[in-house]
């Protein structure tokens, strides 16, 4: 600002700068004062303010609550994007305080989900495998049934060695109210065995063969169950029940997708009537042609630990005949809240919720202002799905707790009951899958708050420098590589299990890729083309294409340092550290 001394009306030769200029008295007694402000290339906001200040200082006049409030959400609630981003040291400053903010949320983030894991789980999941699995018998095990004969061998025989626990290992019996599983694991309720059949006639058979085969049961479709009663027609194993009433849920087994419902017999907690009533269902053929999968279900807990195991064993006879195996073991922590730790994690978990809260606000504000730009940036739509998964989780985590404590009540009240945890079994292990990938989304999106720093930018600029080339890349790599997918599939599908499905044989060339490969198995399977096969194909995908994709990265990753070296420094998070250490230094110089 240019201050000139006006005498009479006249300008005297005397001029002076006052740069400070706040209306105190004239310099001079005889003269008066005029300021005269020059156009010095500022901006069209020549005092130095923003429409935004000087709209805080008109609400600071009409209200003094208003401006004090709005200063504080815009202090509290800032981000990069309310803040103007030509002001690069405070565009820093403002990326600093959200990410330290950001940091305290992702600890209290890992708290959780740490809490809610354990060494125990696996140990868990590990002996009560070995127990139903892989249990030491002279005869088969479940993990060997290979037809009918062997199901009921190991029904009547490991598995319930399994279940039943009534004596010690010196044969003295045990006297306590149910059965202990390795004396620590409580069965709750009662096992249940449930089975699924099919139509006769669900198959057509061909005019040739009609004469030798009369009967003809297809593939498993929920559009062909068996619901007519069969056999002795008296009690539950005998009688259809749809899924509704047996509160059943489907159950994605190795052949096909199984409903709830089916007919199904709920054993007792004494080991000779378990037993009669098994050698009734053998010897009346419960188990068929007709049959399509047997389930076994039972859950337990440990005290100790204060984990529930939810077991499903499952045998599936396939139209070929045999049997195949397969089980699930949901090792899940029900109880929440029970020793000092767990209220330490509900602590967390109310802190968590607060964070949830904060940023849901923040985004309200950041959408309010740039409305539907908002969803150009991939950093705003990973804090959308980030804040949505965290909303469910929650919902969940209510949820939860209320069901366990309503079925743990109708469950105490009649312990000879069936107990079903597998809807709840199944959604806790979602809920976990759902929580690491929310987890790791988190730790990506530190990126966000990292990227004003040029070196932290060198990732997402080369991926997002060589995406077209990438994308033309990939076309022309799964147009070989589905082609020699088809090919394996059609030569090696009927031999080797790893060419068994189209889609295994895409895993498999992946694997391949990785050098995980078994030679052998397709050289037995043709002796021609399967040598053929695997060494043009290592050749053209593993030494042609793979290092094609590298190169791409490589000269892209080349090309975007160079720029970087090039480009003009700007204020960054060294440059406001170098001056927030000077201005202690001189602070503590001064005292």
């Amino acid at each position: 600002m240019v201050v000139e001394n006006k005498t009479n009306g006249s300008l005297s030769k005397t001029a002076f700068v006052n740069n400070a200029y706040d209306g105190s008295r004239p310099p001079s007694p005889n003269g008066s004062i005029s300021t005269v402000c020059t156009d010095m290339g500022l901006p069209p906001h020549s005092d130095g303010m923003d429409p935004d200040s000087k709209r805080d200082i008109k609400s600071n006049k009409k209200g003094n609550c208003c401006w004090r409030l709005r200063h504080a959400i815009r202090g509290l609630w800032g981000t990069r994007m309310t803040e103007n981003p030509k002001n690069r040291e405070q565009y820093v400053k403002t990326t600093i305080r959200e990410l330290i903010v950001y940091i305290f949320f992702l600890v209290d983030l890992c708290l959780l989900t740490f809490g809610m894991m354990s060494t125990n789980t696996y140990y868990y999941t590990k002996v009560m495998m070995d127990m139903f699995l892989n249990s030491p018998t002279s005869g088969p095990t479940f993990s060997t049934i290979t037809n009918m004969q062997d199901f009921w061998k190991v029904l009547q025989g490991p598995i319930m060695d399994g279940l039943y626990w009534d004596k010690w290992y010196n044969d003295d019996p045990i006297d306590i109210n149910g059965s202990f599983i390795y004396y620590e694991n409580l069965l709750l309720g009662v096992p249940r065995i449930r089975q699924l059949k099919i139509q006769n006639g669900s198959c057509t058979v061909p005019k040739d063969f009609r004469k030798e085969i009369d009967s003809c049961y297809g593939l498993y479709t929920t559009s062909m169950e068996e619901k007519q009663t069969f056999g002795p027609g008296v009690g539950t194993a005998w009688k259809y029940y749809n899924a509704d009433e047996l509160g059943g849920s489907t159950h994605w087994g190795l052949l096909a997708t199984y409903s709830g419902a089916g007919y199904y017999l709920d054993l007792t907690r004494d080991r000779k009537t378990t037993t009669a009533m098994l050698q009734d269902l053998k010897e009346n053929l419960w188990v068929d042609r007709g049959t399509r999968a047997v389930f076994i279900d039972f859950s337990t807990y440990n005290g100790n630990i204060n984990l529930f195991c939810i077991v499903r064993l499952v045998v599936e006879f396939p139209v070929t005949g045999g049997a195949l195996t397969s089980s699930q073991f949901r090792t899940v922590k029900l109880l929440r809240y029970v020793t000092t730790y767990d209220y330490f994690i509900m602590g967390c978990e109310i802190v968590f919720c607060v964070f949830i809260l904060y940023y849901i606000v923040e985004e309200i504000l950041e959408l309010r202002i740039h409305a539907f730009a908002y969803f150009h940036s991939v950093w705003n739509c990973l804090d959308i799905l980030v804040i949505a998964l965290s909303l469910f989780a929650i919902v969940f985590n209510i949820y939860r707790t209320l069901s366990v404590e309503e079925l743990l009540g109708g469950l105490l009240k009649d312990s000879r009951r069936y107990a079903d945890f597998e809807f709840l079994a199944f959604w806790q292990t979602q809920f976990n899958n759902m929580v690491a990938v929310n987890v790791f989304f988190a730790w990506v999106k530190v990126f966000k708050y990292v990227s004003f720093n040029k070196t932290m930018t060198q990732l997402s600029s080369t991926l997002a420098r060589c995406a077209k080339d990438i994308l033309g890349f990939a076309i022309m790599f799964f147009i070989i590589f589905f082609a020699y997918a088809q090919l394996g599939y059609l030569i090696f599908g009927i031999q080797v299990k790893d060419f068994s499905t189209f889609s295994n044989c895409i895993f498999t060339q992946f694997r391949i890729i990785l050098g995980d490969f078994d030679f052998p198995a397709i050289e037995k399977a043709n002796r021609i083309l399967g040598p053929i096969y695997f060494t043009t194909y290592v050749f053209f995908v593993f030494f042609v294409l793979l290092n094609m994709f590298l190169a791409i990265i490589n000269d892209t990753y080349s090309e975007v340092k160079e720029d970087l070296s090039k480009k003009k420094s700007e204020f960054e998070l060294s440059d406001l550290i170098k001056k927030v250490s000077g201005c202690l230094f001189k602070v503590f110089v001064f005292f």
